[in-house]
């Protein structure tokens, strides 16, 4: 998400104001993109990165992966984990508070997913992804998905903000010669309800690449 705040508030303060306007943010549906190319994939160890209310990691969870999953908002981690608690699979889902600019999950993963890792705050976006790379197991896959512009309804958006397109986003990983192989790299349309319930159509875009070695 973006947006300015003026205030002195930390990040993690804003988006825990941000999930306590509502009971519930977003769908509770995983995301599209997220299914589609990991369905083919064998379950192990899952990272998944700014995990909202959780719907991504207890999806994968429900499909047999052993998940960490993080966020800046610890309203948002609570919530999470009563969703996860409700669907079962508890048990497979380590929840982890962390300012990923700051502080980042230990240890090494079979998928990595990052999914709309944007923010109302200051984020430091490509340096977080290139620590995402670093992450991933040999064999293991990287996938990240973003907007690819703001939304026709965000009448003043921020002059800062960038949205990278795949292949910026791939040249920003400084991934090693030989050492990955990029499975998807493109833009695609879906459909968004905008504030008053209407359907809108939105650009998003998704990169997705293998460790080889």
């Amino acid at each position: 998400m973006t947006g300015n705040d003026t205030t002195d508030r930390t990040d993690a303060e804003m988006w825990d104001d941000r999930y306590r306007e509502s009971e519930r943010i977003w769908s509770g549906n995983p995301n599209t993109v997220l299914v589609r190319e990991v369905e083919g994939l064998k379950p192990g160890r899952a990272l998944d990165l700014g995990c909202g209310e959780g719907a991504d990691a207890v999806w994968l969870a429900r499909w047999g992966w052993k998940v960490t999953a993080t966020d800046i908002s610890r309203v948002a981690l609570e919530r999470a984990a009563a969703h996860a608690a409700e669907a079962g699979v508890a048990d497979r889902v380590d929840w982890q508070w962390h300012d990923l600019g700051a502080t980042f999950p230990e240890g090494e993963f079979d998928l990595v997913s990052a999914q709309f890792l944007h923010s109302m705050g200051e984020l430091p976006r490509e340096a977080i992804l290139h620590r995402a790379a670093r992450a991933v197991a040999p064999g293991g896959v990287l996938l990240v998905v973003g907007h690819a512009g703001f939304p026709h309804w965000e009448h003043n958006p921020d002059p800062g903000v960038r949205f990278p397109t795949p292949d910026e986003v791939l040249a920003s990983l400084e991934l090693p010669d030989g050492a990955w192989e990029v499975l998807l790299s493109d833009e695609h349309e879906r459909v968004q309800n905008d504030p008053d319930g209407n359907p809108t159509t939105r650009t998003d875009n998704a990169l997705k690449v293998r460790r080889t070695a």
